[in-house]
């Protein structure tokens, strides 16, 4: 909590038993065959291994006073450059894995579905069947795109026809659209240790132009879209300059904080402006870095935005609580659950 009011964080990822599975990837690529459902009764992933890896996570939420989270697909194992055939049946086992949490903890998680997004398909048609599942028999809040998950650069922008069978169920249905980057396969950055992250900021901060650019919010007026990490990276322009989308984008696109060092963090809430930013960290994710100055976590975010002087009382409980509970009003929920519990 902050100040006697509940903290919600709009950037989690699910915590599965087994490296969230990394050895079931490992047999998937090596056999070339999909893989089980978790319904099968995979060893190791029963709903003792689930609470065990759940009360983990919550622990560290606990840990830096967060008290619901909404946890979609762990980016960097979205793995879409898998060949087509096997990428329905990971993003089934994880959106499985993503309701199991939630099932255990529903006063802790709420879900956001992964979505096995191919880069050279026509459009995102062929991922509706399981954007139904997840959101009629899965109940998440919230779906989960990457804007280049082949890592190739060969996905359509954000913008363009092919998002639109997923931007059109999205606006019908009230569900929020977390843009996340995943793999990257440039081979220039390849020295870089775990070069990924750098995929988001590129792809993320591309994605966040193409969106301010294109006409989408034009034909989807009602669709919510986060970008995650800030949007990525800063705009280095003027507002007036036309190298920004010279419209009010307020009510379509938002940015959460997962941005760990503390000047670009500030710069980004001021840039990109107190009302189109939610609490996000990551937790547990690539934060745990320790802060020199504080001996805390850097994913410790509250402590960081609840001391920027340039916020007022009201602004902070706008990042913290009521921004995240004007997009995902299922976070009442999940606090309805803590008090029943």
């Amino acid at each position: 909590m902050y100040n006697g009011v509940k903290v919600y964080d709009v950037h989690g990822h699910v915590s599965a038993p087994g490296n969230n599975g990394a050895a079931l990837v490992g047999g998937m690529l090596a056999s070339n065959t999909p893989m089980r459902r978790l319904s099968d009764g995979l060893p190791g992933f029963d709903d003792d291994a689930f609470r065990a890896s759940g009360k983990r996570h919550a622990d560290l939420m606990d840990d830096r006073n967060i008290d619901v989270q909404i946890i979609g697909p762990r980016p960097f194992l979205t793995m879409g450059w898998m060949q087509p055939h096997l990428i329905p049946s990971w993003s089934r086992f994880v959106n499985d894995a993503i309701a199991k949490q939630c099932s255990l903890y529903p006063d802790r998680f709420l879900g956001a579905a992964a979505l096995p997004q191919l880069s050279n398909a026509p459009d995102l048609k062929h991922c509706m069947p399981e954007l139904e599942r997840c959101h009629k028999e899965l109940g998440v809040v919230a779906v989960y795109l990457s804007p280049d998950p082949g890592g190739m650069r060969t996905t359509p922008g954000m913008h363009e026809p092919y998002w639109y069978p997923v931007y059109e169920y999205c606006q019908k249905n009230n569900l929020p659209i977390i843009v996340h980057g995943t793999n990257s396969h440039d081979p220039r950055i390849g020295i870089i240790p775990q070069n990924y992250q750098i995929g988001f900021v590129v792809e993320q901060f591309i994605a966040t132009q193409l969106l301010s650019h294109g006409d989408v919010f034009e034909r989807y007026p009602d669709l919510k879209v986060i970008v995650c990490h800030c949007g990525g990276a800063l705009d280095r322009f003027i507002k007036t300059d036309r190298h920004l989308a010279q419209k009010d984008l307020s009510k379509n696109l938002f940015f959460d904080t997962n941005a760990l060092d503390i000047n670009f963090l500030e710069a980004a809430i001021k840039q990109r402006g107190v009302s189109q930013t939610c609490f996000g960290t990551e937790v547990p994710g690539s934060g745990a870095a320790v802060r020199p100055e504080t001996g805390r976590p850097g994913d410790d975010l509250i402590p960081i935005i609840s001391g920027f002087s340039f916020l007022s009382e009201e602004d902070k409980l706008d990042i913290f609580h009521k921004n995240p509970l004007k997009l995902f009003p299922a976070f009442e929920r999940a606090a309805k659950a803590a008090a029943a519990a």
